[in-house]
């Protein structure tokens, strides 16, 4: 792969990144709260903030409706998108190093295993996600915890440099990498996303090549079909990889909690079904598909369309 082609894919993934976290960042803020232990949320007229454990199994978690209507009656429109400014400084480069990761790995493993086969995608899509989480695991670690600060109407919200010299002061620098053993757990989300998609992408490309075989002039363009396939292709491809793999959102989420008594990725996954049932380990499964699907689809779409207009 040429220098040139390796920024048009950095490009590309940063542009995809930046345009999906925008536009979902408050279902993502709402997801976060209901995967969190401490339920910052008013139900009933009873706070549950101090509400942990076993008493949590018994008392049934709001909705994703009802928890995006007590942010705003309590806290406000502008709280739906805290942890955006981290989210988006990080979000540019995490895709922009995930695609080139990806793209650079397929281009090498093409050359050891059949081109394009099953195999290429999954340990191209695995070393690109280890590659990005390694990286900018600390600024996800501030955003978590800046969505995770529930402050009422009229309170000044933490920002991100607090969160930041909070963080140094109470846990050290090891406090920025809470967390990175889940999302190492979650690169299987990620591989399976990108087999299906790879896949489906192919099928329609095949399918697009047949339409077009007895044309005398061979149709190199992309019109709008192609990239509405691309993005329902991403979409089907998320919501399966999603599905299988969600728990470690949920684990990941409680590591990333300021005076958590979760230590690490084994302790979660067996200490939250005890205390909650198992049903916890897919707390905001719905809303996470709601923000993921559209996120991932014009993630993948704006990528694609920005490294065709480059290459075009």
């Amino acid at each position: 792969m040429s220098q040139r082609d390796t920024l048009v894919h950095l490009f590309a993934g940063g542009c995809g990144g930046t345009v999906g976290a925008i536009l979902t960042c408050p279902l993502e803020v709402v997801k976060t709260r209901l995967q969190s232990s401490h339920i910052t949320l008013y139900v009933s007229e009873v706070q549950l903030s101090t509400v942990n454990g076993p008493s949590v199994a018994r008392m049934s978690p709001p909705g994703p409706l009802h928890c995006l209507k007590l942010i705003l009656e309590k806290e406000g429109a502008r709280s739906l998108f805290r942890g955006l400014g981290p989210n988006l400084v990080g979000v540019a480069p995490s895709r922009a190093i995930y695609f080139a990761a990806y793209s650079s790995a397929k281009e090498r493993l093409n050359g050891v295993f059949q081109p394009d086969s099953t195999q290429v995608h999954m340990v191209s899509a695995g070393l690109a996600g280890f590659t990005a989480i390694t990286a900018t695991n600390p600024i996800w670690l501030i955003k978590t915890r800046m969505q995770l600060d529930s402050r009422n109407r009229g309170e000044k919200p933490m920002n991100a440099f607090e969160c930041l010299r909070r963080v140094y002061q109470t846990e050290g620098l090891r406090g920025f990498y809470r967390g990175m053993s889940a999302s190492y757990a979650g690169i299987s989300e990620t591989v399976i996303h990108f087999v299906i998609y790879e896949s489906i992408k192919r099928r329609l490309l095949e399918v697009k090549a047949a339409q077009h075989m007895d044309d005398e002039e061979e149709e190199s363009s992309k019109d709008a079909s192609d990239f509405v396939g691309m993005m329902l292709a991403a979409a089907t491809s998320k919501t399966c990889a999603t599905s299988i793999a969600y728990p470690h959102e949920v684990i990941r989420t409680r590591l990333r909690e300021e005076g958590t008594k979760y230590r690490s990725f084994f302790q979660t996954l067996t200490t939250v079904p005890k205390e909650e049932g198992y049903r916890a380990l897919y707390r905001g499964l719905t809303t996470h598909l709601v923000r993921q699907i559209p996120n991932t689809a014009i993630m993948m779409c704006t990528y694609e369309l920005v490294v065709y207009m480059l290459n075009g």
